[in-house]
């Protein structure tokens, strides 16, 4: 089929705290410390909840967590400066870093000041849903951490990314493969090795519901990039085309796009259900797995 690539070439993603094998599906638990996320805006505001999910997470299968202090659902309010972003993260975070050593945690930003607060605190890695447009220092501050970094695909200005403003594109995946790897080579400019990268294909992001389905559907032609791939399809307004839900209602939705990405090899999965896009995966992988020749 299009876009489907059957054994990912990347092994294993190397982190600030030390490489996160890629061997099965990982999934990446989100948990927003913001007030207006698109689906769970306010409920994490207080560090002892924020905690309490992450550890539900954890037990439901996730392998790292994904923190994030700043929406970028449609119709946000104005930029979070870097103040107010880290007196969201700071708490949660320092928390986590004490109650799950282990576990890697993500810290969704695109500012290097929080970035470079947030691997000074403990994380491991740093998502940046402007893929270095935003602040492309940011770079530098993973650079020198060693750290993680995740590059999304996107456009337009932070206010902008989440609509269709800029979603206009001569072939999608041409487009989408040649911005990313432009973003790439910005952060192996700053001195952010290849092995350390890992790429996002921004669904729902400067992209209409049909160019989501699309973009899943031919994330195979991202893989030559030599990067992990992640994806974030969860709980998205494209797949409201479909599951026809509020964004709570879509983790079925969710766990069905999970799979078509891992079968088109996608590595990494951000969502909110952790439980059930576990389920999903490892039905998946098993099947994956049951095709390989018997060791021996």
């Amino acid at each position: 089929m299009i876009g489907r690539a059957l054994a990912p070439a990347v092994v294993r993603w190397e982190t600030g705290r030390g490489p996160i094998p890629l061997d099965r599906p990982r999934i990446a638990g989100i948990l927003n410390v913001t007030p207006d996320s698109f689906s769970d805006g306010g409920r994490y505001l207080n560090v002892q909840d924020a905690l309490d999910h992450a550890d539900r997470m954890v037990a439901a299968g996730a392998d790292l967590i994904d923190i994030g202090a700043e929406s970028t659902r449609p119709g946000r309010p104005q930029p979070v400066s870097p103040e107010e972003e880290w007196r969201r993260l700071a708490p949660v975070l320092e928390a986590l870093v004490r109650r799950i050593p282990e576990t890697p945690l993500s810290v969704d930003t695109v500012k290097a000041e929080t970035a470079e607060r947030a691997l000074t605190a403990g994380a491991w890695i740093i998502n940046d849903v402007s893929g270095l447009r935003h602040d492309p220092r940011l770079a530098d501050v993973c650079a020198g951490a060693g750290a993680g970094l995740v590059l999304m695909h996107s456009r337009g200005a932070l206010a902008e990314m989440a609509t269709y403003d800029h979603a206009t594109y001569d072939d999608l995946m041409a487009d989408v493969k040649r911005e990313l790897a432009q973003s790439v080579l910005v952060a192996e400019s700053r001195g952010v090795a290849r092995a350390r990268i890992a790429i996002d294909p921004g669904l729902g992001f400067a992209k209409r519901p049909e160019h989501s389905f699309l973009a899943l559907d031919r994330l195979g032609q991202l893989a030559d990039l030599g990067c992990p791939m992640l994806v974030g399809p969860s709980r998205k307004r494209f797949l409201g085309t479909i599951a026809g839900a509020a964004a709570a209602g879509r983790d079925g939705a969710t766990a069905a796009a999970c799979v078509a990405a891992y079968e088109r090899g996608a590595h990494l999965f951000r969502v909110h259900d952790v439980a059930l896009a576990r389920e999903a995966l490892d039905v998946a992988y098993a099947i994956r797995a049951s095709a390989r020749p018997a060791a021996g």
